[in-house]
């Protein structure tokens, strides 16, 4: 190797020397793993329906006062007491439960031989007066489905009721309950007059409504304010899936062969009651003319 290549590599060995190093790479600063939030999905909310309440319909208590019935609150009076000795054998069988127990003991009719006897007045005032007990509740229904009474004799205006439940499948017994002012009394009316009412009465759906009725709330006593006896049929279909009866009778008008003839409609029943209605007081003042048996 001459002087010349062997300078020329001392050069470029120099030159080696020369030339920067590279760097190891300085690795990432080391970062906490933050966990991320699942996106918002904003989602579309249903609206929410406050629950429906129905109205109270309200009872002019203060006008059946003056008429001489049994309203809630109010001071007592000869008519009141009478009828809180008449609801007394009634709520016991209604209620009762151990052996012997009446079926739809609860359902109670009240029901007369011919009409102007008194059968509306007494279910109103038999109605009232249970419903001022603290543990029970009343459902009046108004089956006189020809001429409907209650409502008027309470100063309320017609709805439907019975008839349209009994016709009208998408129909709930909810849907035709009146609330009342009377904090335990509701109404079911006697509805839109039908030409088949009779047979409605018959129905199985007749026979499921009563069921229901009977058995939904155990502390509820049913009064039905029935058509009379010796006029219509639909009286003796109801007395078939009563619990109990109240016949009332109106003093002297009501013939004994009429009770007579009456009272053989509704045999199917073995717990009837009679009212003594519309008596002559006696002087004696806690004699008033309404009678029990």
């Amino acid at each position: 190797m001459s002087i010349i290549e062997k300078a020329a590599g001392r050069i470029a060995g120099q030159a080696r020397e020369s030339r920067p190093r590279p760097r190891p790479a300085t690795p990432p600063p080391l970062v906490a793993a933050v966990p991320q939030e699942p996106p918002v999905v904003q989602l579309a909310q249903a609206e929410v329906q406050p629950a429906r309440i129905a109205p109270r319909h309200q009872i002019d208590v203060e006008r059946l006062h003056k008429a001489g019935m049994v309203t809630p609150n109010s001071e007592r009076t000869p008519v009141a007491e009478e009828f809180r000795f008449i609801k007394r054998p009634l709520i016991g069988k209604a209620l009762y439960k151990g052996q012997g127990a009446i079926r739809h003991g609860n359902l109670i009719m009240v029901t007369s031989s011919l009409p102007g006897e008194g059968k509306t007045f007494c279910a109103i005032n038999l109605a009232m007066s249970i419903a001022m007990e603290m543990d029970h509740t009343v459902l009046l229904v108004d089956a006189d489905v020809a001429r409907p009474s209650v409502l008027p004799a309470l100063g309320l205006e017609a709805e439907t009721g019975l008839m349209d439940l009994l016709r009208d499948e998408s129909l709930d017994l909810a849907d035709v309950l009146l609330r009342t002012n009377v904090e335990r009394l509701s109404i079911l009316p006697a509805g839109n007059s039908q030409k088949n009412a009779t047979e409605l009465l018959a129905s199985q759906s007749m026979k499921a409504l009563l069921d229901d009725i009977a058995t939904r709330y155990a502390d509820r006593i049913v009064i039905f304010d029935s058509p009379p006896l010796l006029l219509t049929s639909e009286a003796r279909v109801l007395a078939e899936q009563m619990g109990q009866i109240v016949m009332v009778v109106e003093a002297e008008k009501t013939t004994r062969n009429t009770l007579k003839d009456a009272l053989r409609k509704i045999e199917s029943c073995e717990n009837v009651n009679l009212i003594y209605n519309k008596g002559r007081s006696f002087a004696e003042p806690e004699t008033y003319g309404y009678y029990r048996s």
